[in-house]
């Protein structure tokens, strides 16, 4: 059995060959593949330096420090305002009823609280308690259809969107939620307000900032 470098080196020659509409399923694997691997516990002194160059998906942070706010750095979009008197999140795609829901609506809803680490690979990385909603309860609220397989979180609304799809296993499992606070705080500007996806064992350039849609999708 190949070890799990030479299981990702082996993907990632695979996924180039395919093109990019194989990237869901290749994420799909590499998450899979993740869940059964051995995870390396970090220490409390362990440099944050010395994370860059690692996977999420092989470590272990139960154990690891909240990054202070201060110490955040960010890459990508980060100066895009939104009007909260128009903003809605909107929920739809394979649902039965989708709806929108205001900034203050969110407010109202169940919490989640986890830590999660982000890291930009070969940049930084940050450990920061990341507070929001279930991604999964708005499409139960909305009646995800059955057969819906994954997610699609898009934003910011206009031509700096991007989006990322997600099997709908780890939106079930809570560890891809949305997060409108952090480390105490509501979440800053720069790191996506209102709303930031948080991807647990995924790298930062899949966490999008300032999302204003959800979409279940079959498939």
């Amino acid at each position: 059995m190949p070890s799990r470098r030479e299981f990702m080196a082996i993907l990632s020659r695979w996924s180039a060959a395919l093109g990019l509409a194989s990237f869901p399923l290749a994420a799909a694997v590499r998450s899979a593949w993740a869940g059964k691997m051995q995870r390396r516990k970090l220490t409390s002194d362990t440099e944050l330096d010395a994370l860059v160059r690692l996977d999420p998906a092989e470590l272990d942070t139960s154990d690891y420090p909240v990054t202070p706010l201060e110490g955040f750095r960010t890459m990508g979009l980060s100066d895009h305002s939104v009007n909260l008197d128009r903003w809605r999140l909107e929920i739809g795609g394979e649902v039965a009823e989708p709806f929108a829901l205001s900034h203050d609506q969110l407010a109202e809803l169940p919490v989640v609280e986890r830590n999660v680490l982000l890291i930009c690979p070969g940049v930084f990385a940050l450990h920061g308690r990341w507070r929001g909603v279930s991604i999964y309860s708005l499409l139960q609220r909305a009646g995800l259809v059955d057969g819906a397989a994954g997610v699609v979180v898009r934003g910011p609304e206009g031509p700096y969107e991007k989006k990322e799809r997600f099997p709908i296993e780890e939106v079930k499992s809570g560890k891809v939620f949305l997060a409108r606070g952090v480390n105490g705080v509501p979440l800053p500007r720069k790191h996506g307000f209102p709303l930031r996806l948080v991807a647990e064992d995924h790298y930062g350039h899949r966490w999008v900032k300032y999302v204003q849609r959800i979409e279940a999708v079959k498939g």
